[in-house]
């Protein structure tokens, strides 16, 4: 059985996520959504909170399963005995971006590899900052996040209105 890793901040997991998760599953087994640290990242959802958002969001796929992890990427990768890490890209900077990443990560594992797959579709350019800018305006990110985690991204982001109230001033 192949395994692929799917890391990142994941503050909070999209729907553009998603779409990512099941592209790698067209070429592998199993999928690990691995809900990382980012030194350079203030999240706005602590990390037990990003890691419940991803799994209500994968929830309809059996052969995905998401953990948390604190550490390097390099070691993550060896301790579950991955295939490849899977990352996408949406433009020229986050391509190149991700190919520095992983001559890093190949030069401190061998046995490291990346599969890097370009943004499609309604999500292409949807990312986690949209989502958490919506939030601080006090709006719902409809459509941006799986309808599963919309309640609890909510909840937590402190913009528990309902629909028909409005933002929360």
């Amino acid at each position: 059985m192949s395994l692929v890793i799917l890391p990142g901040s994941y503050d909070p997991m999209t729907l553009g996520h998603l779409s990512l998760v099941r592209r790698a599953l067209e070429n592998f087994d199993e999928a690990v959504v691995a809900v990382m640290v980012n030194p350079d990242k203030h999240t706005l959802f602590d990390m037990d909170t990003r890691a419940e958002i991803a799994r209500r969001t994968v929830v309809g796929l059996p052969q995905v399963r998401v953990l948390c992890d604190r550490g390097l990427l390099i070691d993550l990768f060896d301790r579950l005995h991955a295939d490849a890490v899977c990352k996408g890209w949406r433009n020229a900077e986050d391509y190149a971006y991700e190919q520095r990443m992983d001559e890093w990560n190949r030069t401190h594992n061998s046995r490291f590899r990346t599969v890097l797959l370009q943004s499609e579709g309604p999500y292409a350019n949807l990312s986690s900052t949209q989502v958490r800018e919506l939030l601080r305006r006090g709006e719902v990110p409809d459509g941006l996040v799986h309808p599963d985690a919309l309640p609890l991204i909510l909840a937590c982001a402190g913009t528990a209105a309902s629909r028909t109230e409005g933002p929360v001033s």
